[in-house]
């Protein structure tokens, strides 16, 4: 299956970047990578509508270039590699590819195959969430990983010692893709679903939960994501910017959260909320 590449440059990365990117996962692109102004989307080719996404670009109230190209497929996997270096988290985690070389040194290693699900490690959504995670008391715990990309925070978690995790996400793709990771991290304890909200239909079940989507999703479907949360239980949210812990914040405090903490890096956010 050969894909398009699209590169975008905006002259206001923020907010217009996660605008940008919410939309363009509205018509059937599966995958974004991002760069400071810089925006990477990548769609199967036949799922490729030039007048969509020219109309996508003219919602952005930003300066906007964009360019598109073919990649054929068997150049698609070498694109992933050329683009995915490995991760540090301090001396606490590398994440690295099957194609990386393992180096020594750390507390804990994750093998990523990234494809086309966003997770690994690079973005500081994730990378916000990953480092908070050393300071969380796993043991016994059960964990949801919402929006879970290539599962790297579920599997981050039953490697410091949850008792079961569920890893859920809406995309086809980043179901496959997780089921794929969880084998190469040897993880027995991760149970992983397709689809969104609606499947939380067990109420006060987690301790703790993994939120990293985007602002509009979490505030939207924040009530069922509570709904499965025991009390006392901790949620980590992220996916969205500095300027939106706010909003956030109001609608934590509306659906019976309490936030604790806010932790900010390179312009996006992480807020960690309990459940009174």
């Amino acid at each position: 299956m050969n894909y398009i590449h699209c590169h975008f440059e905006l002259s206001e990365p923020i907010p217009w970047s996660e605008i940008l990117i919410t939309y363009l996962a509205e018509i059937e692109f599966e995958s974004f990578e991002q760069n400071k102004n810089i925006v990477d989307a990548y769609i199967q080719k036949p799922l490729f509508d030039e007048a969509k996404l020219n109309e996508v670009v003219e919602t952005i109230k930003t300066e906007v270039t964009f360019s598109h190209k073919e990649i054929e497929d068997e150049n698609w996997n070498a694109q992933w590699e050329s683009s995915f270096s490995p991760i540090y988290i301090d001396k606490q985690c590398i994440i690295r590819a099957p194609f990386h070389e393992k180096e020594e040194g750390f507390e804990q290693e994750i093998i990523i195959n990234p494809q086309m699900s966003f997770g690994t490690g690079h973005h500081q959504t994730t990378y916000l969430i990953m480092k908070s995670m050393f300071g969380i008391d796993f043991e016994n715990k059960s964990v949801l990983d919402m929006g879970s990309g290539t599962g790297i925070l579920a599997i981050l978690a039953e490697k410091l010692g949850c008792k079961e995790a569920v890893a859920i996400d809406i995309q086809d793709w980043a179901y496959h893709n997780t089921i794929d990771n969880l084998a190469l991290n040897n993880c027995t304890k991760i149970k992983v679903q397709e689809g969104g909200a609606e499947l939380l239909i067990d109420e006060d079940k987690y301790e703790i939960v993994l939120a990293n989507i985007n602002r509009n999703i979490l505030t939207n479907d924040m009530k069922h994501y509570v709904s499965s949360m025991k009390k006392g239980a901790e949620i980590y949210f992220s996916g969205f910017y500095t300027a939106d812990v706010s909003i956030i914040e109001k609608e934590a405090n509306n659906n019976g959260l309490t936030m604790i903490e806010a932790k900010e890096r390179e312009g996006w956010a992480m807020v960690r909320c309990t459940k009174d």
